[in-house]
Parts: C-alpha cells; sequence; structure tokens
C-alpha cells in the first residue's frame, strides 16, 4: 500500500496526500491511535465513507454461543468477540446546509499525517460544497498516553472566499451498523446491537451514555465535554437519546475567521461497577483533562514519546523504506501495550476487530520480546493479566484431566475460545511461551517482586502441566505426543521439537526459581521431590532427530511425510489454509510458519552451529509464510547462519507486512506481532543480540545496502546503545551503572561516558554460499541497495 503516489516516505512520521475510498479499510488501520486501553481506528471525522468503524476498549467484549455439528468433551461452549464500544470520533460539519462529506462536491486537497513524535493524527482538507461554499478543515486527534481513559480532538473549521453557515455536530453514537459476514476465520464475527441502554445526559457542552452488553454484562459509560471558540454569534447545543448523544455548534464565519472545537472523551468500563460509579469516574477523567487543556495533553504526549524514542528507536540508514517501516512498527507495539495494564495484547492491538480480538501466544513470544528491552513495566503488565487468569487454565487444565495451568490459545479474558481443537487445545506450546516471557522479563529487570508474586506461580503451574501433558517411554525418553507446535499445517504430532525444548526448558527454570523461594512452594504446595522430576523430565526430552537426512525432525517421522506439490499449487491457492483440507495438510511436508526454525532462535543453545544451517536449509525449501509470523523469525536465522540478503528480504516482508497489505487483510487490523518482528529481525537479527546466562551478547553483521543500524535496549535498569556500521560496532550508555556483555564471544563492559568500539566481525559461516530456494512463488521480494523490493527472478547471488 506505501507503494501508492499517495502515502511518502518520511522518517517519523506516515503521510497520506490523497484519499483513496478503495484502501479506506487499509488507512484506517494504518491511522488507527491506541493506549492500549482505548483504541480508535483511524475513520474520517464524519463518519462516512468508512471501510471499518471501530472504537474499542481493551477487554470489552460479547459473548456467543460456539455452536457445534458434533459436539465433543471439553469444546468450549462460548466464544468471546471484541465489540465496537461508544464512538467518540464523530464530528459532523454541514456548510450551509450541505453535509461535509469527501464523495460529493470538490475535495481540492486532503492530507492524514501520524506523526510518530507526538502521538498525534492531523488531518488538512480543502473542500467546496455543491453549492460552491469553500473551507479549510484541519481536525488533529490523539488517545493520550499518560491520562489512560482520555482521548481528545481538535477540530478547527475556516472559511476561505466568502461566509458560510456551519453547524457542527459532535456525537457520542453506539450499536454502529457492523461490516458484513465474512467467511475468512481471520475476520471478527459480527454481533448486531450487542449493548442495551443503560442512561444518558446532556448538559452545557457536555454529553454521556451508558450502556451494557447483553451477555457478558459489561458496563461502558462514556462521557464528552467541548470547549468551543469562534465568533460571538456562535451557539451551543447538548441533546442525548439512549444510544445517541450530540453537541450541536452553530455559527456564521467570514472569510479568514476560524471556528474551534475542542472535545475530550473519557471512557470507563467494568463487569462488577454500578454504572453510577463508572459516571463518576469519567466525569473525574473529564475534569483532569479540561484542567490540563489540549496544549497540556499535547505536551504530555510529547514528553512520553520522547523518553520512548530515547529508549527504543531503531536508526537505518540506507533505506529509507525501512527506515519509515521500523519507526511505524515500534509507535504500533508501543500502542498496543502501553497503558493496557492487566489486559491481554490482542493480535491486532486496539487497531482493528481482526480474530475477534483473541490473544495467541504471539503477544508473549513476539510482542514482549520488544516490550520487555522498551517498556519493561507494559511487558509486566501482560504477564500479570496472565496470572491473574491462572485460576481459568487450572479449571480448563482439570477438564482436560492435567495438571497445572493450560493456558488458552486464543482469549480476551482467559478462556479458551478456540472451536478447532487441534490447532487451540492441542497447541499447548502457549504455556512454554508465557513461561518463556517470564524468563525473559526477569532476566532483562532482575525484578525480584515480581519473580517472587507472579512469576514463579506461572513457572510453577506451567511446569505442572507439562510433567502431566508428557510421559516416559520405555527407554527413559520423556515425551511430549499429541501436540500441534507452532506450524499450524502440522497438528497432533509427536515430539514436536519446538514445544519439547522450550518445554524443557520452563522445566529447569520453574525448579531454578521455587529453589530460591522455599516458603513460596510451601503456599503452592511445591515439594522438593516435584522440584527433582521437574529436572529430571527436563534431561530427559525427547527430541528427535534424522540421521539418514543429517537435520532435525520438526516433529517425529515429519521428515518422512509425503512432500507436498509446490509445483501443482498455484499463487491464487495461498493461503492453503483457505483453498485445502487440514486433512490434506496435516499428512504432507509442508510449513505454514517458522516452526523448528523458531526453535533455533529461541533455543539456539541447543543446536551446533552446523546443525542450525542444515535445518534452516532443509525447511525454508518448505516454509510457505501463510503466516505474518513467519518472516522475522527467518530473517533472523538467515543472518545468523550467514545469508544476510535472505535475512535483508526477510526483515522488509515483516517490517512493510501492513504497509504494503501483503496478507491482503490490513482492513481487519495490524499484525502487531509482525510489527514486534520488525525489531527482532533488526536487534535479533542484524544486531545478533541474544540473553547469555546472565548477560547480553551481540554479533552484528550487516547486508548490502544498509549502511548503519543503531538501536537501543533497556537493561536492568540501564540504557545502552549499539551502532553498527559495516567496519565497526559501538555501545554506549546512556543510562544507569557499569554494564557488562559479549560482543561476538569478547566480554566487553562500558560506562557512562566510557563506550567502547569494536570491529564488526563477519559471520562464520560460509556468506558466498547460495541460500537455499523457497517454495514455487513463495520467494520473498528481494532488497536491492537502493531499498527497492524486486521480483525473486532478479536475485544475484
Amino acid at each position: 500500500m506505501i507503494k501508492q503516489s499517495a502515502f511518502k516516505v518520511e522518517p517519523w512520521c506516515l503521510r497520506e496526500t490523497a484519499l483513496d475510498f478503495d484502501m479506506l479499510g487499509q488507512s484506517e488501520s494504518l491511522f488507527a491511535l491506541s493506549n492500549g486501553h482505548i483504541g480508535w481506528r483511524g475513520n474520517l471525522d464524519e463518519g462516512d465513507p468508512h471501510g471499518l468503524m471501530g472504537s474499542y476498549l481493551n477487554g470489552v467484549h460479547e459473548i456467543r454461543p460456539l455452536p457445534y455439528g458434533e459436539y465433543g468433551y471439553g469444546y468450549p461452549e462460548s466464544d468471546e468477540a471484541v465489540v465496537n464500544v461508544t464512538d467518540g470520533k464523530l464530528i459532523r460539519l454541514l456548510v450551509d446546509d450541505e453535509p461535509f462529506d469527501v464523495r460529493y462536491g470538490e475535495l481540492h486537497s486532503h492530507e492524514r499525517v501520524l506523526d510518530f513524535r507526538t502521538g498525534l493524527l492531523e488531518r488538512k482538507a480543502e473542500w467546496s460544497s455543491p453549492s460552491d461554499r469553500r473551507v479549510f478543515v484541519t481536525s488533529t486527534r490523539m488517545v493520550s498516553l499518560v491520562q489512560r481513559a482520555v482521548a481528545a480532538i481538535k477540530y478547527e473549521v475556516e472559511a476561505i472566499d466568502r461566509p458560510v453557515r456551519l453547524v457542527i455536530q459532535s456525537e457520542l453514537v453506539v450499536n454502529e451498523e457492523p461490516p458484513p459476514a465474512s467467511g475468512d476465520p481471520r475476520v471478527a464475527a459480527v454481533l448486531a446491537a450487542p449493548w442495551e441502554a443503560e442512561g444518558f445526559a446532556s448538559d452545557g457542552a457536555r454529553i454521556e451514555l451508558a450502556h451494557r452488553t447483553k451477555n457478558s454484562h459489561i458496563t461502558v459509560a462514556v462521557a464528552a465535554d467541548h470547549v468551543v471558540t469562534g465568533p460571538p454569534s456562535t451557539q451551543v447545543l447538548a441533546e442525548s437519546f439512549p444510544d445517541l448523544g450530540r453537541v450541536t455548534v452553530t455559527t456564521t464565519l467570514k472569510p479568514g475567521e476560524r471556528l474551534s472545537i475542542v472535545k475530550y472523551v473519557a471512557f470507563g468500563w467494568s463487569a462488577v461497577r454500578t454504572r453510577e460509579a463508572l459516571s463518576d469516574q469519567v466525569d473525574a477523567a473529564l475534569v483532569v483533562a479540561r484542567q490540563s487543556g489540549w496544549d497540556g495533553l499535547v505536551a504530555e504526549q510529547r514528553g512520553y514519546l520522547d523518553d520512548f524514542w530515547d529508549r527504543a528507536d531503531v536508526q537505518i540508514d540506507g533505506d529509507e523504506e525501512i527506515q519509515q517501516a521500523a519507526r511505524f512498527s515500534l509507535f504500533h507495539v508501543m500502542q498496543a501495550g502501553a497503558r493496557s495494564e492487566r489486559r491481554a495484547i490482542p493480535a491486532k492491538g486496539l487497531t482493528g476487530s481482526g480474530y475477534d480480538g483473541h490473544a495467541f501466544w504471539d503477544s508473549e513470544s513476539f510482542v514482549l520480546a520488544v516490550l520487555t528491552y522498551a517498556i519493561p513495566e507494559a511487558a509486566a503488565h501482560a504477564l500479570i493479566w496472565r496470572h491473574d487468569t491462572i485460576p481459568v487454565a487450572k479449571e480448563r487444565a482439570e477438564l482436560l484431566r492435567l495438571k497445572g495451568a493450560a493456558f488458552p490459545w486464543r482469549t480476551i479474558t482467559g478462556k479458551e475460545n478456540s472451536a478447532y481443537w487441534p490447532a487451540g487445545t492441542a497447541a499447548f506450546h502457549v504455556s512454554a511461551d508465557i513461561a518463556d516471557a517470564v524468563m525473559r522479563y526477569l532476566h532483562a529487570t532482575q525484578d525480584e517482586a515480581f519473580e517472587r508474586h507472579v512469576g514463579l506461580e506461572l513457572l510453577v503451574e506451567t511446569a505442572r502441566l507439562w510433567l502431566s501433558v508428557g510421559h516416559y517411554d520405555v527407554h527413559g525418553g520423556f515425551r511430549i505426543d499429541g501436540v500441534t507446535g507452532p506450524d499450524e499445517y502440522s497438528a497432533i504430532a509427536d515430539n514436536n521439537i519446538y514445544t519439547n525444548l522450550m518445554a524443557q526448558r520452563n522445566l529447569r527454570f520453574a525448579a531454578d526459581v521455587a529453589a530460591l523461594h522455599l516458603d513460596r512452594c510451601d503456599e503452592l504446595d511445591v515439594k522438593k521431590e516435584e522440584m527433582t522430576a521437574w529436572r529430571d523430565a527436563a534431561e530427559a526430552m525427547v527430541v528427535p532427530f534424522d540421521h539418514t537426512l543429517g537435520v532435525h525432525a520438526q516433529a517425529e517421522d515429519f521428515t518422512s511425510h509425503q512432500m507436498w506439490d509446490f509445483a501443482a499449487t498455484t499463487p491464487e491457492q495461498y493461503p492453503l489454509l483457505l483453498n485445502f483440507t487440514y486433512f490434506d495438510l496435516y499428512r504432507k511436508q509442508v510449513v505454514k510458519q517458522a516452526d523448528l526454525v523458531l526453535a533455533m532462535f529461541t533455543r539456539g543453545d541447543y543446536f551446533s552451529k552446523e546443525q542450525k544451517r542444515l535445518n534452516f536449509d532443509y525447511y525454508e525449501r518448505i516454509t510457505v509464510r501463510d503466516s505474518s509470523l513467519s518472516a522475522c523469525t527467518q530473517a533472523v536465522m538467515a543472518a545468523e547462519v550467514g545469508y544476510l540478503s535472505l535475512a535483508y528480504d526477510y526483515l522488509a516482508e515483516a517490517a512493510l507486512m501492513d504497509l504494503d497489505d501483503l496478507e491482503h487483510n490490513t482492513r481487519d487490523g495490524l499484525h502487531v506481532a509482525s510489527l514486534a518482528g520488525t525489531w527482532i529481525a533488526l536487534v535479533s537479527g542484524l544486531g545478533g543480540m541474544r540473553r547469555t546466562l546472565d548477560s547480553l551478547s551481540f554479533a552484528p553483521q550487516l547486508p548490502e545496502g544498509i549502511t548503519r543500524l543503531s538501536f537501543g535496549v533497556v537493561f536492568r535498569g540501564r540504557r545502552l546503545r549499539v551502532d553498527v556500521t559495516p567496519t565497526s560496532t559501538t555501545y554506549s550508555l546512556k543510562e544507569g551503572e557499569e554494564i557488562e556483555f559479549f560482543h561476538f564471544q569478547q566480554a566487553v563492559a562500558v560506562a557512562q561516558g566510557r563506550p567502547a568500539v569494536l570491529e564488526t566481525i563477519a559471520s562464520g559461516y560460509a556468506t558466498s554460499a547460495k541460500p537455499p530456494s523457497q517454495p514455487v512463488g513463495r520467494a520473498p521480494a528481494h532488497r536491492v541497495a537502493d531499498g527497492v523490493n524486486q521480483p525473486k527472478e532478479l536475485r544475484s547471488e
């Protein structure tokens, strides 16, 4: 999508200089604003035209029954789906009784800019009505990163060449018309009119609505207040109805005169608190917002983002498009988790209703991998949410006749929402992914209070799960059979390597941490014998290897399966899940997304250098990347095994996943994990960052075309910046006490004012080797030195 001439490549913003009505859904996702609690899609202020209307509160959902043709034991009986809450974005303009609608009259100019440094979405439009009344409209929108319950809009209209009579209707609207239903399982369920009115009020320039969902019984209160500045003739009227609150502003402008409205919107929700309590809450939020004023809110926002970019900015020289995409990605990952505070981080963040607003394993494996080193407190809150859901996960485990906590494949509240058990319930690796996120966070922060009160219990209950899911075979090996790994085209497999290796580390780390908190172990009923059993199972873990082919099998006997007929598969048949039965997919060697390759990244300590190279070559030829989660992992491992050009290609694919709408579903919301994958591909791929036993290590190397890479990492209270060129790497400590880490195999120590400059060492692999090929038609676009994607056939190794 960014290829369109309407979008400009700039380092610190996303700028659209013309409207494309056919691409409104996609642009609404790209221009979405969020703070992790409130989410506003980038809909036009006037509401129409639109692709997908969207106003969300994290955790607010409705419940619908899950019908089955044949019900089975343990199937979830209901499903949670995100729903639009009260829409506070709407501001309609009438010019001499004619509505401002970009489809009518004449649109002389139209520009939208999402500024990554200010967190503001600005829109400018010059428009003439059908009766030739010309106005200039400016709208600036924010969702506050500081005042969690508040969003605001500054809306201004200026008369251009003759007097105009204006009417502005600023609204709160509930139960907006839903989009048409879709057969794509990645698209949200359609829930019509899920809200029932609980109350409404209006006074002066203030309106308020309160509603309750029909089945989940969640109450939401939303209030809006307005500050109006205009000619003396300006009048303001507020009115409210069960599903509509409206403030109407009328005035007449002379040429050059301007009407300005600042709209403050406050949100509150609860499944247990009363409507009156929620009304008091939003009243208080509005008071604080109005006291701050528009300029105060803008200053707070800039201050938050200045601090964020100081910690997390990634700078790339040599490819302006990837530079823009990297900051776009970081900005949206930040928005997804900044103020989510004990709520899940959905797969689409709060940018759209795709996947029904559910959170999956990719929150822990990809999004928290970024937040841990950029906003560690946000990562902690996401894991505290998982901790809060332990009782539900233990109930699920008991239903499955297992011990410990069986965390769900997809969820909003912690309940399992997957109706397809081979790719849902059987994907037990999600529990190890949560444990791994705990390990990562503790390693990066040394947060002892979190370890004792949150981390330990998550580790204990996931370790208990593995001991009950797995079993010892006659040879003494500990097996985990009948599970599904990250590759959803291979289900109900025995000894999936990713699952087994992640479970192995889960078991070991749970025992290590438990040994440090024996008093808490008494509270959790953890005995020394249980800790020993965890260590024994980890030591005996089965890891399949195909001695004939000389590679690890993704799961037991996987490499014996029939090879998928890639040559006979047309481009139109991807993604395969929409065109082939799972029976066909499960029996063949075809990989939806990195699975064993992901294991080589997350458990790189298990594999030798040569095994990584051989495994990568084998699985590259059968991985079709029907998931947005794959490219970043393939970028990391391609860089590690010496295929820097291929790593660059996969970096670009991850970075441009939504900007170029590569999956053709950006309209349903952004792929937040793939956006996080941009950072992972840059920092863990080209920067070579890995966790060591007690620190970090870096192995930086740059592909042709990128002349400099600089990134920041927050680690144990320090702010470290790594600056890589093809010949040297500089490590600088910006904040905190002296820190020690590794540059390749060399121990390095830096302090503030005492950077270290070291040689950028070439990969130990034969970097001149030709990378393996991909399945027919599934190669990534080649990234050439000037930052342009080229078809695969133009690649020249």
